[in-house]
């Protein structure tokens, strides 16, 4: 004896999944009444919805976003882990690629920014934040460590866009402060290239010293954080002051471009347009450091 629906197609009576003509479907979607078979029935607040409903609710209702316009994310900061990754795997490659060559093409000096010498090279002023010193394992652990503390709490405040334009735009910023701030390149002696995040780590402080500003807590314990830091760049020799000072001041404009704007409908846009001006100021004053000063 066997058991189960018959091999023949069901009577006009019988009520039948929208989306499987071939399955009976006694249980209705509560919210249009359609049949829906085991497989496309979503369980809902009172009974089941079918999966074309709750599709459809998904479409027409507006992401949840927090107060700085980011989108809500749930579970781990997944910027935050790709930038840790990103850097764990450039200081594996640092050791495993012969000849220094990573180091090579990607570190900044001021020369690089510099036409005149024929090495015009600006995009290493973001990749030397990927970097670290081999001979130093603290400089990465240290900030990849801060980056992990300070980006579980900013990326969800800010929205893992913003809390990467933030990042990507601090890291620039530490190596125009550096330019800005160190002499220029003398022809025949030998570069002193520039490495490491911690001009980001810095623009991460900066950002939540204007997020903590802005939402009414305590910054003391911040102000203590970046005091103790900044003497630290003074202190230890090769350690670049210059870029943790860029990256400081970035963050923090780019922060409060985003913290300051009023919410609304054209918030999102208006964030990033700050964010943009953020970027032509720090194109504006590697101009004038090349160019002019």
């Amino acid at each position: 004896m066997s058991y189960g629906i018959p091999s023949v197609e069901p009577s006009a009576q019988v009520p039948v999944c929208p989306r499987h003509p071939d399955r009976p479907s006694y249980v209705s979607c509560q919210r249009c009444g359609r049949p829906a078979c085991p497989e496309c029935q979503r369980a809902a607040a009172v009974g089941f919805q079918c999966v074309d409903c709750v599709n459809e609710t998904k479409r027409t209702t507006p992401a949840v976003r927090t107060v700085y316009g980011g989108a809500v994310t749930e579970g781990k900061p997944l910027v935050t882990f790709g930038i840790i990754a990103l850097c764990a795997v450039l200081y594996v490659l640092q050791w495993l690629i012969p000849g220094d060559e990573v180091y090579q093409n990607l570190a900044f000096a001021t020369v690089y920014a510099t036409p005149e010498y024929g090495v015009f090279e600006p995009w290493r002023m973001l990749t030397s934040a990927f970097l670290h010193s081999q001979g130093f394992i603290l400089h990465i652990v240290l900030n990849m460590y801060m980056l992990w503390m300070f980006g579980q709490a900013l990326e969800p405040l800010l929205g893992r866009i913003r809390f990467l334009a933030v990042y990507i735009l601090s890291a620039i910023g530490g190596s125009v402060g550096y330019l800005l701030l160190t002499a220029g390149y003398v022809p025949g002696q030998p570069l002193t290239g520039v490495v490491g995040a911690s001009g980001a780590i810095f623009g991460l402080f900066g950002a939540m010293l204007v997020v903590q500003r802005h939402r009414g807590g305590d910054t003391r314990q911040l102000w203590v954080l970046i005091a103790i830091n900044g003497v630290i760049g003074f202190m230890v020799p090769q350690i670049a002051w210059q870029a943790h000072l860029g990256g400081l001041v970035t963050g923090a404009l780019c922060a409060a471009a985003i913290a300051y704007i009023p919410r609304g409908p054209r918030q999102h846009l208006l964030q990033f347009a700050g964010l943009a001006a953020v970027l032509a100021l720090l194109a504006a004053a590697t101009w004038y450091r090349v160019v002019g000063g």
